[in-house]
């Protein structure tokens, strides 16, 4: 018997063999493994022995990969559907054919350890959705992939598509057209369906067209593509958008009660001057710790302190507003002020407000009592100030108490008392500095001092009423009153002000 006739029943034999140790070891039957293995040993015959895929789970699983390329530092996130019986080398092939990267450019890392060809991802514990895995990509020099040897890749790849769709089409009966069928015979089946949907512009995956993003890679639906009127969603994806409802209606649900319970809490808080911190937390001024409840929250910029530090900014303050001491724009309010000081210090508090506020009042006059806290803020047309706490009237020009005298008959009188009377030799020389600083002057008729409290240039003597030019200091009109221009002032006069200070309003 040649040898070749002898492989030939070796290799009948070995097959035979094979499929028997197969359905042993399938039923686990150990005894009949055994002995099927010593015959199979004794024919040297090259066998491999590999797992079924039905014995792994068959549900889909969504791998996590993290690509990356010899060329660049970008790390791109990638989501590719496998099975936990998928080899490496099957993986390697899926993504060649989705995304164009040969199997010789493929490295993979799963676990710290690279993977090879014939091991399945279960092996590397690729059991859920979820798990990790990481492919680098060489370049075409260091894998030795030549471009012939890429096109020829390709094409057979092709002929492989080729011949797989060929042998699921079903082939006619010889002598039948392509259009008609044989009389009574079997109809022709119908042309595959258009698959409906949006392709990922980031990893080529043709999702369902209700899906908001692509369901590998998470890139978002492109923009202005509309669900087809046509489409039918399957039960799966009926459950998901009932899902994606009910999520949508339990966040506004709840954003609902968040307003609400925020709205309530305002409600709580408004009728309080201080509100207390809820959270610990830390001064920033003393750095003293703070529970919930031993702080002070303010109302206009929500920083919290505690109490003694607040006080001591409000006793300490000298303005008018007390500013927040965590150098921010924000003010204490009069509710927070109020509720923090005791009543004496609330008192010397609203007594600084008073004081600051006088000081920067531009037309204020105080009362000229001795010891009388009362003042005002006066126009121009008001010379009297009757204070309401001493109950005094005090003459705003002259800046004197002079009940029943005009303010030439004080005037006077003050020039005879000055000699011996302290009081009055300080009031004069106070109207004596207001006429040398420009803040009065003399009468040019009787001869008592006015002055201009706010306005315009023209003023009006209370005792002789006099028209008088306060830039000139002279009399508007001569004694033939109105149009007279002989009285010192010359406004208006070949359309010239009377003086460069002038402001032509008299």
């Amino acid at each position: 018997m040649s040898s070749e006739v002898t492989n030939k029943v070796n290799l009948k034999e070995a097959e035979e063999l094979a499929c028997s140790l197969s359905e042993a070891l399938s039923v686990g039957d150990c005894e009949e493994a055994v002995k099927l293995c010593e015959k199979l040993s004794k024919l040297s015959v090259p066998v491999s022995v590999s797992v079924s895929s039905q014995a792994y789970p068959r549900d889909a699983i969504r791998l996590r990969v993290g690509v990356e390329d010899a060329e660049s530092d970008a790390y791109i996130p990638l989501t590719v559907e496998v099975t936990s019986s998928m080899t490496i080398g099957q993986l390697k092939e899926k993504i060649s054919h989705d995304f164009g990267f040969h199997p010789l450019l493929q490295r993979w890392v799963i676990g710290k350890r690279l993977a090879k060809d014939k091991e399945t991802l279960h092996s590397h514990g690729i059991r859920k959705c979820g798990d990790q895995a990481f492919l680098f990509i060489q370049s075409a020099q260091a894998a030795h992939l030549t471009r012939h040897q890429n096109n020829m890749d390709q094409e057979q790849e092709r002929l492989d598509g080729i011949v797989e769709s060929m042998q699921t089409m079903q082939l006619l009966p010889r002598g039948l057209g392509a259009v008609g069928v044989e009389k009574g015979g079997p109809p022709p089946p119908p042309p595959p369906k258009t698959a409906l949907g949006w392709p990922c512009q980031m990893c080529t995956f043709v999702n369902k067209p209700t899906r908001p993003g692509c369901e590998m890679c998470g890139a978002e639906r492109p923009e202005g593509y509309q669900v087809p009127d046509i489409y039918q969603p399957d039960h799966q994806e009926v459950e998901r958008l009932q899902q994606e409802e009910t999520a949508i209606r339990q966040y506004e649900q709840a954003r609902q009660e968040e307003r609400e319970r925020n709205y309530l809490f305002l409600l709580a808080t408004d009728d309080l001057n201080i509100i207390s911190n809820t959270e610990s937390a830390e001064c920033p001024v003393c750095f003293l710790a703070l529970l919930p409840g031993e702080g002070v929250v303010l109302r206009e910029c929500l920083h919290t302190f505690c109490r003694d530090c607040l006080k001591g900014t409000i006793v300490n303050s000298h303005d008018a507003e007390v500013s927040c001491p965590d150098t921010c724009d924000s003010k204490l309010l009069d509710r927070e002020i109020k509720a923090l000081l005791t009543e004496e210090e609330l008192q010397r508090f609203l007594e600084l407000r008073l004081s600051i506020a006088e000081s920067r009042s531009e037309h204020s006059f105080h009362c000229q009592t001795p010891n009388c806290r009362g003042w005002c803020i006066y126009e121009d047309e008001v010379n009297q100030f009757y204070c309401a706490l001493c109950k005094e009237t005090n003459c705003i020009l002259c800046r004197a108490i002079h009940n029943d005298m005009n303010c030439k008959d004080y005037q006077d009188d003050l020039r005879i008392r000055a000699e011996n009377d302290q009081a009055a030799q300080k009031t004069k020389q106070m109207l004596e500095s207001m006429l040398q600083n420009g803040e009065a002057m003399k009468c040019p008729r009787c001869d008592i001092i006015v002055q201009k409290k706010d306005g315009c240039d023209w003023i009006c003597c209370l005792m002789c009423k006099t028209e008088i030019c306060w830039v000139t200091k002279q009399a508007r009109w001569g004694p033939k009153g109105n149009g007279d221009t002989s009285g010192g002032c010359k406004c208006r006069v070949n359309n010239l002000p009377c003086h460069p200070n002038c402001q032509n309003c008299h």
